[in-house]
């Protein structure tokens, strides 16, 4: 008599995370139980590490296992007739992928079906009844598993206990000490971020050195980003990227050692929270919406300087200029595009000239803003409106929870009180990033800086990202005037800096 050909189907819990072993485990029992009924597994089906119980994750093998058994036959014309399993728990959570496996495995008459307690009748409505009520409870205990596992991290994250997982790059094993080789280039990103360095040119540094994660790979500017604007770095904690606070409305602070402080993580954060929503180039600067530009610049001026020669009605030309090279000069030159492409064509400059006296004109512009910069920033204006309303919010709740305000006068002040706390406290971190960002710039040593401008970045000088940063908080534009016909000496009094004020 012939064997019944059946499929195997096997899947280990995401949850669980086991290697291929659990899987080969549970097609080797399948096959057994198949050939104690007299049947012939014809082909293995496998899910591994894909939760059965997420209605957002797909199981690839499972939907082509419902195809087949609709079909009766696999894609290379081989017949199948049933499907063998260990337990209905590894087949279906959900009773809406239960339903769809009996209306697969019933389309035609004769199929069978058997886990590893012996066959059953999926023709009979009991079996089927049963079959769905299985899947009812098994998604219910998945819930509760769920649930249990949100409370536990809440109850951890509020009493500021580290959690399990990849070790985080610039902590020990313990996740509570500071590692001596990590935590300092952490610190150091940090603060280039708020100096305006960009996440291409730190984690392009940090591949150069050798640096990898704490999974041994390379950085990226995604990964590197995760790392910084993980809240984890000031000792504070977030669940679904809310920070996790404590009765005092306060964040907790956790267990293990800072890496920066409070303020400093802020500022990054803030920067962050600028560029939602908008494409980001190499070097930091904010495009528009959706906009595609993968080019890094790779001059100091490119973008800051503009055509000043002037048109027929007397207007300037205005049109940014353009880096191009001649082979009878060594340097770079800056000049305006041609007529074609927006431009006059008509003007040309030497461009290390240009880039030298700029840098020069913004270091000098660096060195007065600290001379006139104070030591202790002011305090933050709306501070007594917020220290208010946490006063009136807390007054509420101790006249409700006496009886002496009605719950339709509770709720309604209470929701309003706390929408005005939470967006006080937005403009109070804001504040102080932006106080922590101006206390950057005016304890900066810029003797320091005016040495490291002019040096290779491999000898230690400023990324270009960083001096591109210094000029474009100090200038708007740089005007650069004919200097008439022919090859004239460069003359720095053709230059006009647009600068900014403050």
């Amino acid at each position: 008599m012939a064997q019944i050909p059946v499929v195997s189907y096997a899947r280990i819990s995401a949850d669980v995370r086991r290697d291929e072993h659990g899987v080969q485990d549970q097609h080797k029992l399948n096959r057994e139980t198949a050939a104690r009924l007299g049947w012939k597994v014809v082909h293995e089906y496998t899910d591994n590490d894909k939760s059965a119980a997420k209605a957002d994750v797909v199981r690839d093998d499972f939907e082509a296992m419902l195809k087949a058994l609709r079909a009766g036959e696999l894609p290379d014309g081989t017949a199948v007739q049933g499907v063998v399993i260990v337990a209905e728990d590894r087949l279906a959570r959900r009773p809406g992928d239960y339903e769809r496996f009996a209306e697969a495995i019933t389309y035609q008459d004769g199929r069978v079906f058997a886990d590893a307690r012996g066959a059953k009748d999926l023709y009979n409505e009991d079996a089927e009844s049963m079959g769905l009520f299985g899947a009812v409870i098994s998604k219910m205990e998945v819930r509760k598993m769920q649930r249990r596992m949100r409370r536990s991290h809440r109850t951890r994250a509020e009493q500021g206990m580290p959690v399990g997982g990849t070790r985080p790059f610039g902590w020990k094993p313990d996740r509570l000490t500071l590692d001596p080789v990590e935590a300092p280039l952490v610190r150091q990103a940090v603060l280039d971020l708020i100096s305006g360095r960009s996440l291409y040119s730190i984690a392009e540094q940090w591949r150069r050195d050798g640096v990898k994660t704490s999974l041994g790979n390379a950085w990226t500017p995604s990964s590197l980003k995760i790392t910084v604007n993980n809240p984890r770095i000031c000792g504070w904690r977030e669940i679904s990227k809310e920070l996790v606070r404590g009765a005092d409305g306060n964040p907790v602070v956790g267990q293990w050692e800072a890496i920066v402080t409070p303020e400093q993580w802020m500022a990054v954060k803030s920067i962050f929270d600028a560029r939602k929503g908008h494409y980001i180039h190499r070097d930091g600067r904010i495009g528009h919406v959706l906009a595609r530009d993968f080019r890094e610049p790779n001059y100091l001026l490119t973008g800051f300087l503009r055509c000043g020669r002037a048109k027929d009605d007397g207007s300037l030309c205005n049109t940014s200029l353009r880096v191009t090279h001649s082979k009878d000069c060594v340097q770079h030159i800056y000049i305006c595009p041609g007529k074609t492409v927006g431009g006059c064509g008509g003007l040309g400059r030497r461009g290390d000239m240009v880039d030298l006296y700029i840098s020069e004109a913004v270091l000098a512009k660096l060195e007065e803003a600290q001379l006139a910069s104070s030591d202790e920033p002011s305090d933050w204006p709306k501070q007594d409106e917020y220290d208010g309303a946490k006063d009136r919010l807390d007054v509420l709740r101790t006249q409700w929870t006496m009886g002496k305000v009605s719950n339709d006068l509770f709720f309604s002040t209470a929701a309003e009180l706390e929408k005005q706390i939470a967006r006080l406290r937005t403009e109070a971190q804001n504040f102080t990033a932006s106080i922590q960002r101006q206390r950057s710039r005016s304890h900066t040593d810029v003797s320091e800086i005016r040495r490291r401008w002019f040096l290779p970045e491999e000898e230690g000088g400023l990324p270009l990202t960083v001096k591109r940063t210094y000029v474009r908080e100090a200038l708007h534009a740089v005007i650069i005037y004919p200097s008439g016909k022919g090859r004239a000496k460069f003359n720095p009094d053709l230059l006009e800096p647009v600068w900014r004020e403050g």
